[in-house]
């Protein structure tokens, strides 16, 4: 799975209940078909994004440690091996270094297990975050009487009033804060998706 996920296009069709174009008027935006968001500033600005990354950050440090540590007790334990093998009945010892290195063997495996769980978070983190903020997006979408919300990247010119990003980071903060604790496993769209920013990878890599 690449490291760019997707989130779905908002395209929704205008009926009897949207704002009329005062309400855009009043949000500092035009009334357009199409108003565009800045999604990299979304991730890297808003309260909820903020705290993904900082989760993110916070499991590479852990896991840093535990391999250091690991990596610690390795070395100890086939020192101590190693000046035993002098003393030691060379069955016996061929059993021993055969136990060490099945040891050795599953403790790198679980390392590199989570580090493809890490690295399959952080994959997963931008789409998680968008499928939270939609429900504000769409809120926009509509009062903006706009049809279709696109990310900046893949506008070549607009006007700035039509990027509603300033916007959507104010109300993301007031209605997701730092968002939820747990949410259901995310499957990328399959129709009518545009690649999102993914996070930066932690601690700057």
């Amino acid at each position: 799975m690449r490291a760019g996920l997707f989130w779905a296009g908002l395209i929704i069709a205008l009926g009897l209940g949207v704002p009329q174009g005062a309400v855009a008027q009043q949000l500092g935006v035009v009334t357009s078909d199409v108003i565009v968001i800045d999604a990299e500033r979304l991730l890297s600005e808003t309260e909820y994004g903020q705290r993904l990354q900082r989760e993110i950050q916070e499991e590479r440090d852990r896991l840093i440690a535990y391999n250091e540590r690991v990596a610690s007790d390795l070395e100890a334990e086939e020192k101590s091996l190693t000046e035993t093998r002098s003393e030691t009945d060379p069955e016996a010892f061929r059993e021993m270094a055969d136990a060490f290195d099945a040891k050795v063997t599953r403790l790198r495996q679980d390392s590199e297990r989570m580090s493809r769980e890490l690295e399959r978070r952080r994959d997963l983190a931008p789409l998680q975050f968008m499928r939270v903020v939609q429900p504000v997006l769409s809120e926009l979408l509509q009062e903006t009487e706009a049809v279709v919300l696109l990310d900046r990247r893949s506008v070549l010119l607009h006007a700035e009033v039509a990027d509603v990003t300033d916007l959507a980071i104010t109300r993301i903060n007031a209605t997701v804060g730092t968002g939820p604790q747990s949410l259901p496993e995310p499957q990328p769209d399959e129709s009518d998706a545009v690649e999102m920013p993914e996070l930066p990878a932690p601690g700057g890599e």
